[in-house]
């Protein structure tokens, strides 16, 4: 579901690339705020995973924003 919503957000031709830099955001830090203390490890690291697939998306359209969150996740 989530790699269908990025690929369609990365092929809007009426949107600008920061616009689709921020849907794609939106979407990271809805799935942040859907986990909660009860979460469990695998839903935790599938969040991260799609995460990972959101922050190269924003690095085909921004290559230094991309890799900036990309280091950032890696720490």
């Amino acid at each position: 579901m989530i790699t269908y919503m990025i690929d369609k957000i990365i092929n809007y031709k009426t949107v600008t690339t920061k616009e689709k830099i921020n849907r794609l955001l939106e979407i990271d830090a809805t799935q942040y705020c859907n986990l909660g203390s009860d979460s469990t490890k695998s839903e935790i690291q599938e969040v991260k995973k799609q995460s990972r697939a959101i922050y190269r998306a924003i690095k085909q359209l921004d290559p230094a924003t991309g890799n900036l969150l990309l280091e950032h996740m890696d720490r």
